[in-house]
């Protein structure tokens, strides 16, 4: 079978990844990685400011909102905004239900920070009522970290009902929305938060190597003399560029090109809302497909972001979740272990440059892996 028509396979002939990031791009993303420019380049310049005067766009944040990229993973963004944003010495509510709220809270303790916890199961949202009791408890607490979608599980987090409650009790709001920025909605005019983090490989469909935080104006320039780390400082990294439009250390030059053009194809498909339309109908056939073979997923619809979907595994003696994984990736599919506590998982993502039928074909192939296993159809779950 020819690639072009092989639906497990990517424009360029890899496996798909049906992951929550790193994830499969577009043919024209990769080519756009081919070509050398020195990072004083002009034409290099005026891209990567065409990427950060792109990006508030989403959030239609122009007007209030700047953004101050950082080199390297999510994390490193997340870690820049929390060790930017929050005082030493100073207390932040976290709202934890997955592995990256405990990554925050460690961040937090190793900088010098105080968190506070609110923890719930990784299947469980965070109870509000308890939240606001908490704020109210302790004035001491400035600001409130929380993650939009919890890839740990694929859970949807209720991000504008937290925003609500922070700003009613004068608090200040930092998001992570690595895994849902792009094709979940985040409307700053309507949702109020000082900064959210987010990066270049998840839903805008570019490559790994460039963190961001979109951060509100007013709040940045409070930030001066926060920072524990040099590299990490946001406040000095948007100094500098105010001053120079360059980098004050060595950029991701290839990684922000080819951000530059999944941008491009981002506002092609129809912003935030063609993108999520896309990955919501992918998770749907997902879904649909996976129950109607036995499969049972972790999360309520009502909870269920459409970013990666969460499947209990099988009790059917003969699924070995190895085999299952070997015979997809020897199929051309790429999927996640689970990393959950409360049930034992696998993930299956639904983004990236991934459509129907390549979801559809995705549902076949574990059909035919399953009866290859002896795993009856119907008792799979």
């Amino acid at each position: 079978m020819s690639q072009a028509r092989n639906p497990a396979v990517s424009e360029t002939g890899d496996p798909l990844l049906l992951t929550p990031g790193p994830l499969t791009t577009s043919k024209a993303v990769k080519q756009a990685m081919v070509h050398d420019w020195g990072s004083r380049d002009a034409t290099f310049i005026a891209i990567n400011r065409a990427v950060m005067e792109e990006l508030p766009k989403i959030i239609h944040g122009e007007a209030d909102f700047v953004t101050v990229p950082m080199q390297g993973s999510g994390t490193f963004a997340v870690e820049a905004m929390l060790t930017t944003f929050v005082p030493r010495g100073s207390k932040i509510l976290v709202l934890i239900n997955g592995a990256y709220g405990q990554r925050a809270k460690r961040i937090l303790e190793i900088a010098g920070r105080e968190p506070v916890i609110h923890e719930t199961a990784e299947d469980t949202p965070p109870d509000l009522t308890e939240v606001e009791k908490l704020l109210v408890a302790d004035p001491a607490i400035g600001h409130v970290f929380a993650v939009h979608c919890e890839t740990t599980s694929g859970i949807r987090n209720p991000i504008e009902a937290i925003a609500g409650l922070v700003k009613r009790h004068g608090r200040r709001l930092l998001i992570d929305s690595m895994s849902a920025f792009g094709a979940l909605p985040l409307d700053s005019r309507e949702t109020y938060f000082d900064a959210v983090a987010a990066s270049s490989n998840k839903c805008i469909q570019g490559v790994p190597g460039l963190g961001f935080v979109i951060a509100r104006k007013s709040a940045l320039a409070e930030t001066k003399g926060n920072a524990t780390t040099l590299v990490l400082d946001l406040h000095d990294q948007h100094a500098v560029f105010e001053r120079t439009g360059q980098y004050r250390f060595t950029p991701p030059i290839h990684v922000i090109v080819a951000f530059h053009q999944a941008l491009q194809e981002f506002w092609a498909e129809g912003g935030v809302s063609g993108r999520g339309e896309r990955y919501s109908d992918n998770a749907r056939i997902l879904i649909e497909g996976m129950e109607e073979l036995g499969f049972r997923t972790l999360l309520p619809a009502a909870r269920q972001a459409p970013i990666i979907i969460t499947f209990h595994m099988p009790q059917d003696k003969n699924f070995v979740f190895q085999r299952f994984y070997d015979a997809l990736k020897d199929s051309g599919y790429v999927i996640y272990p689970g990393k959950l506590t409360v049930a034992d998982s696998f993930r299956i993502g639904c983004i990236g440059a991934l459509d129907a039928q390549n979801m559809r074909s995705f549902v076949a192939t574990v059909s035919d892996v399953l009866a290859q296993m002896g795993v009856g159809l119907k008792s799979a779950a």
